[in-house]
């Protein structure tokens, strides 16, 4: 759908600059955001593998396996139905933690490895319909736990927003990590807010 929209708009774009006579603004602007996005890029690229050897640092030295230890409590309030020791929680901690110091593309593994081992978890509870044929992962329904996951994921409270602060950087902020303050301020909000959701949510299907 996405690839419709931005050719539809890519589209409109081109017809209006070729009728206001402005194709060649059109062709500039195309190639100068083509550059921008190749710097980007670039910038982005040294950004992430910084925090992501940072966080295989932390995970070498012991400090990820203590957070996630850490946080168990706050899973096992949110994913009750989850055993104790199942490897989906591990992966769930994982992807929490990444979220909060704002490595968006580095938690998107164990979030794939979450909605795999949810989806285990339900056909050992003989709920198969949350397997496609074949026995993959590839759930053709949601179980509670993988709504639950996914609300708390795209909420992501975060307090070090790394991306936002690359972007803002990159493109000539005078204060990039200016946007940290309200960053934290606007996904605790979120992040509170999903919880209270799920959570009521979860109650009304249990009653």
């Amino acid at each position: 759908m996405l690839n419709y929209i931005w050719a539809f708009m890519i589209l409109v774009g081109v017809i209006y600059g070729a009728f206001t006579g402005k194709m060649a603004e059109v062709t500039n602007a195309a190639l100068d955001s083509a550059g921008d996005a190749v710097s980007l890029c670039i910038t982005m690229i040294g950004v992430m593998a910084l925090w992501v050897g940072l966080m295989e640092i932390a995970q070498k030295s012991g400090l990820i396996a203590k957070l996630t230890k850490g946080i168990q409590p706050f899973i096992s309030f949110l994913f009750p139905r989850i055993p104790k020791g199942h490897p989906a929680r591990e992966y769930i901690a994982t992807n929490l933690i990444a979220n909060v110091l704002g490595l968006g593309w580095a938690c998107t593994p164990a979030g794939l490895k979450v909605m795999e081992e949810l989806a285990k978890l339900e056909a050992e509870r003989g709920n198969s319909e949350y397997l496609s044929e074949g026995g993959n992962t590839k759930g053709r329904k949601a179980s509670n736990e993988m709504c639950t996951f996914l609300i708390l994921n795209i909420s992501s409270l975060q307090l070090i927003p790394v991306n936002m602060i690359a972007y803002r950087s990159q493109y000539g902020s005078v204060n990039p990590a200016g946007i940290i303050a309200p960053a934290i301020v606007a996904t605790f909000i979120s992040t509170l807010t999903a919880v209270v959701y799920c959570k009521g949510k979860d109650r009304r299907r249990r009653a």
